[in-house]
């Protein structure tokens, strides 16, 4: 990187979504209602893990979290991606580029390990479900997620450094709707190959110890399953597994499609709608699959309106 050669930006423009005037209203009413329905939806999973007892459990504690992870990095993006849609200055400080930026990274990552994490959880929750209490105590439900915050931080703070050490002695436009590495590295008249090279290393080992362990947690699930004599036991101990393997399957595609690719191969225009299905949609969806699919947390949700009612 030549700094002589670096000019000083305070601040970068969004091209945004679209720029058709017809669609932005849609666009507007459209992604608001979905971002209300995400923040509805995580925060009362949130909520209704810690005040009913019956969701004390690993899964649901783990599910708080899913939810909060859901929330943060969505709130990162969404409520900015809003006010674009109707403003005509879409320009965001470098600084808040940067800051926007670390949080979604921090917690998206965050998501992928926790997935994993999950799926870890199911497989002490399936293969001996007397020790399941003993074996995910509460402190090895903390340290779990302690780990998964720390590792997530710590790739967050690694791209967020590569990248806004970069030199943007062009344009500021971003051809994007938040700040989001391919765009950035469009955008910078420096050699980006080190921010590849981390972003296949850093953002791959999660990626791939992700895939694996889930991949592997679910190998000694469908061992344990085939051990229940019971037709009906071996369903209600895999129905269990399947909200959590539709998440993994919609959210870790998603992020293979985005992210593992050759910079050659970028189209911005199809990205920012794949952008918006995983930093909006899918937040929407995680705790509306669970919930539907999950007996315990309707049966909260139906106690809580007894309760609301009196």
């Amino acid at each position: 990187m030549d700094g002589g050669n670096c000019s000083t930006l305070t601040d970068f423009t969004f091209l945004g979504i679209t720029n058709n005037p017809g669609m932005k209203a849609t666009l507007f009413t459209t992604f608001l209602v979905v971002y209300l329905i995400n923040l509805l939806a995580n925060i009362g999973m949130i909520i209704l893990s810690i005040i009913d007892p019956q969701l004390h459990t690993p899964m649901y504690f783990f599910l708080s979290h899913l939810s909060f992870c859901d929330l943060c990095y969505s709130t990162a993006v969404g409520p900015k991606m809003l006010v674009d849609l109707l403003a005509k200055n879409k320009s965001i400080p470098f600084i808040g580029c940067a800051l926007q930026f670390l949080t979604f990274c921090m917690f998206a990552d965050s998501e992928c390990l926790l997935l994993a994490v999950m799926a870890f959880d199911r497989y002490k929750a399936i293969s001996n479900p007397l020790l399941y209490t003993v074996n995910m105590s509460s402190r090895v439900c903390s340290l779990l997620m302690a780990g998964v915050y720390v590792l997530a931080m710590a790739d967050a703070l690694i791209h967020t450094t590569l990248t806004f050490r970069l030199c943007f002695c062009g344009s500021n436009e971003i051809n994007h709707f938040f700040c989001d590495l391919p765009p950035l590295y469009l955008l910078s008249c420096s050699n980006t190959e080190l921010n590849e090279f981390a972003l296949f290393t850093f953002f791959g080992f999660i990626e791939l110890s992700t895939v694996l362990g889930v991949l592997v947690s679910y190998g000694y699930i469908i061992l344990s399953v085939l051990k229940i004599h019971s037709a009906d036991g071996r369903f209600k101990a895999f129905s269990t597994c399947i909200s959590h393997l539709t998440a993994v399957a919609i959210f870790q595609g998603t992020m293979l499609f985005m992210y593992f690719r050759p910079s050659s191969s970028y189209s911005l225009d199809q990205d920012k709608m794949t952008s918006l299905f995983y930093t909006l949609v899918i937040p929407m969806l995680n705790p509306l699959i669970y919930s539907l699919r999950n007996q315990d947390v309707n049966e909260a949700l139906k106690k809580l309106k007894i309760k609301r009612r009196l």
